[in-house]
Order: structure tokens, then C-alpha cells, then sequence
């Protein structure tokens, strides 16, 4: 007889430690627990479908928030690996500017000037690998955005308001300006 009582009450204990409906994923035993809890007219079945809702669809949109986040921190840190680089590249610019305005100078070619230019050449393609791209400026129309005026020179040999010598190269480090063009600018007099 003990040994029944203890089966009896070993029994009951499990059924008491039952997973709730839904969750042992038997849809059999969902729809006994639907039973139980009453039916879709029944407040207590209303109150929880109604929680269960509210849930799902906050934890949509949590989910939503958490990818919304991982996309900007991404983005965030690209922007920041394609900028960090703008001071010393800003930095090196005298340098590349002195180097074009050394090669300018009309000298007879050696092997000093054939070091000269390679030496740039090799500083101006690491600079590129980097997104450093130079403005175009010699005979473009002039674009306040991109080119600084020194100088408004009259001449009729370039059109009205376009650039006529460029006195210091402008750079842009991917789409953003790092320096504008320095120019000087044709104005066409008026007769």
C-alpha cells in the first residue's frame, strides 16, 4: 500500500511539473490547454492572446532597433576608417606641393630629377590607394566649392569665369573636400 501512495503521489508531481501549453510543442496538448483556459470568448483567454501580442510585437521591434543599431555602428566605423587618415594626409600636402612645384622648374633631365619624379610618383599612388584624388581645376569652370579665387585676371583667352592657372593643387579624400583648388579665375571684359 506504500508503495502505490508514493507511485500516486509521484505521479501527481509530474503532472504539476508540466510544461505549459505551447511549450512542449505538441499541438495536441496546446489545444487541451486551449480548453481548459477557456475559450476564445473567455476574458482570461482575451487577456493573455492580448499579452502574448503585445510580446511578439515588442520583441519585433527590439529586434528591429538591434539590426537598426548594428547597421549604424557599422557605417559609423567605416566612416571613421575612411577619415581617420584626413589629418596626416592633410599633413603631407605641403610636401606633395613642394614636390610638383620642384619638378616644375625647368631643369635638364638627370638622374637627381629622374629620382625626383619617381620618388613623387610612388607618394602621389600611395596617396590614392588611400582615396586621395586631386580636383581638376585648368580650364573647368569655376565652382566656389571646389576652388578657391585668388585672383580675377581679365583676358579673353579663357572663357568668362573659368579657371586660368591653378597656383595650388585641391584634393578630395574619397567625396569630401580636404583642400580646394587655389586659382585664378578669367573675367572677359566687357567692350
Amino acid at each position: 500500500m506504500t508503495r502505490t501512495n508514493n507511485e500516486s503521489q509521484a505521479q501527481e508531481l509530474d503532472l504539476e511539473h508540466e510544461l505549459p501549453a505551447g511549450e512542449a510543442g505538441d499541438d495536441q496538448t496546446g489545444a487541451a490547454e486551449t480548453g481548459r483556459l477557456g475559450s476564445a470568448g473567455d476574458p482570461a483567454f482575451e487577456k493573455l492572446k492580448g499579452e502574448r501580442d503585445a510580446l511578439l510585437d515588442r520583441l519585433a521591434r527590439q529586434q528591429a532597433e538591434f539590426e537598426n543599431a548594428r547597421k549604424r555602428a557599422v557605417r559609423e566605423q567605416q566612416e571613421f576608417r575612411d577619415f581617420a587618415a584626413a589629418d596626416t594626409l592633410k599633413a603631407l600636402l605641403p610636401a606633395l606641393d613642394s614636390f610638383e612645384r620642384a619638378l616644375k622648374v625647368g631643369s635638364e633631365r638627370s638622374e637627381f630629377r629622374n629620382g625626383m619624379e619617381l620618388i613623387y610618383k610612388q607618394m602621389h599612388d600611395a596617396l590614392q590607394k588611400l582615396g586621395l584624388r586631386p580636383i581638376p581645376a585648368m580650364g573647368e569652370p569655376f565652382d566656389p566649392r571646389l576652388h578657391e579665387a585668388v585672383e580675377m585676371v581679365d583676358t579673353s583667352d579663357v572663357k568668362d569665369n573659368h579657371v586660368l592657372d591653378e597656383l595650388q593643387t585641391g584634393y578630395k579624400l574619397k567625396d569630401r573636400l580636404l583642400r580646394p583648388a587655389m586659382v585664378r579665375v578669367a573675367r572677359n571684359p566687357k567692350h
